[in-house]
């Protein structure tokens, strides 16, 4: 998934003949005065990016949003939006039909004392998940596919175009039309986190102009009431008969499921969902590790980034030593605050104090964004400002597994 990088102009490198007219159109759109106009633009937008999704050209979709990201944040802003709808969806014939197929991403939460698990489901287990969700989220016409994998972040796909290929591999088993199997062999290692997201990824399909899910469904010509389900009763009802099938998966878990919607953005709303559960687990996590209470334990917050402030790191330490023991990082994604929600700082202190902890030093100034040069873990800040390494006691017997 492509996100904002900052870029020196100079630095840029040179367009390709099509990186150089994605990104002018993407800059026309950005730029038009009417919604006809608008869509006038959209359609040659996305009639390009399909084009480079299909040949796998991401390095020219990539070079598109890093020219204009420099140079044209509202361009960039419009073409992010149009490769990410581009790439979670597809068009299908199959006998004769044509049907749209959404990727849609089911994030599941979890937190534990031991790393949360990921890898490939037992064909009944997956077969349960897949009615669950076709109960409760997909239209009551809708066809679905599920990929029998639970994914870690790691595991996602990678690049726009293997989002779309996923999209209609998945889409083409929905219709019975079933490709050779993608193998999930090759797919990278999960790091033993104690608080992470897993994702369920399952393609939903439907007639052009047909409802996907079950909130979109609207009254019949008689007027009777189909539309049975809003998004909180199709999250709750997908909680009430989901979590029993996954706590059988994903054993010693505590487990929360977010609606399943369209790929990138349930991508993006499980990032910020998920990190409470990071910080409940680091305190139970140490809780058991050293054998203390939370009133027993400091947490020292600071903010970490090059320019402006782009993550959190909260180290934590014993409430009368200065060595820093454990971290956990905040990351931050786009404006986090406003007149109805607190600030990072303050959503912290807030969820720190919940948690038990008494003791919360707060630092003033802003850190760069410093690792590790042997192991690459970030560094965070002790109660005086010094970045270090964290290290656990060497006598403590914890289990092989970190946190975010």
């Amino acid at each position: 998934m492509a996100s904002k990088r900052p870029r020196n102009k100079s630095s840029l490198p040179r367009l390709s003949r099509d990186g150089e007219r994605l990104a002018s159109l993407a800059q026309s759109l950005s730029v038009s005065g009417s919604r006809v106009e608008e869509s006038y633009w959209e359609k040659l937008v996305g009639a390009n990016v399909e084009s480079l999704l299909e040949f796998h050209a991401d390095t020219t979709i990539d070079a598109a949003l890093d020219h204009l990201d420099a140079t044209a944040p509202a361009g960039f802003d419009a073409l992010i939006e149009i490769v990410e709808t581009q790439a979670e969806a597809a068009t299908l014939t199959a006998d004769g039909e044509t049907w749209q197929v959404l990727l849609v991403a089911a994030p599941i939460l979890a937190w534990s004392r031991y790393s949360v698990p990921s890898g490939p489901m037992k064909t009944d287990i997956a077969a349960t998940l897949e009615t669950q969700l076709r109960a409760h989220c997909a239209a009551s016409d809708a066809r679905i596919a599920l990929a029998p994998y639970l994914y870690s972040i790691d595991q996602l796909p990678r690049s726009f175009s293997d989002v779309h290929a996923l999209a209609r591999s998945l889409g083409q088993r929905a219709l019975g039309h079933e490709e050779k199997k993608a193998s999930n062999k090759r797919l990278p290692e999960t790091a033993p986190l104690l608080a992470d997201t897993r994702y369920l990824l399952a393609a939903f399909v439907a007639k052009p102009g047909a409802p996907l899910f079950r909130w979109q469904e609207q009254p019949d010509a008689r007027g009777a009431e189909r539309r049975d389900f809003s998004r909180e009763q199709s999250l709750e009802r997908w909680r009430d008969q989901g979590l029993p099938t996954l706590t059988t998966l994903m054993p010693g878990c505590v487990l929360d499921l977010l609606i399943p919607d369209g790929y990138h953005v349930s991508s993006r709303e499980s990032d910020r969902a998920i990190r409470p559960y990071a910080i409940r687990a680091a305190i139970a996590f140490l809780e058991s590790a050293l054998d203390v209470k939370a009133p027993q334990l400091r947490a020292v917050i600071a903010a970490f980034g090059n320019d402006l402030p782009e993550e959190y790191r909260v180290g934590f330490t014993l409430a009368r030593n200065p060595d820093v023991v454990h971290g956990v990082v905040w990351p931050l994604f786009g404006r986090e605050e406003g007149p109805e929600v607190d600030g990072p700082e303050e959503q912290l202190v807030a969820l720190l104090r919940e948690n038990g902890l008494t003791d919360i030093v707060t630092l003033e100034q802003s850190f760069p964004l410093e690792f590790c040069d042997d192991c690459g873990a970030p560094l965070f800040a002790d109660p005086v400002g010094d970045l270090v390494h964290t290290e656990l006691p060497e006598e403590t017997e914890a289990p092989r597994a970190h946190l975010h």
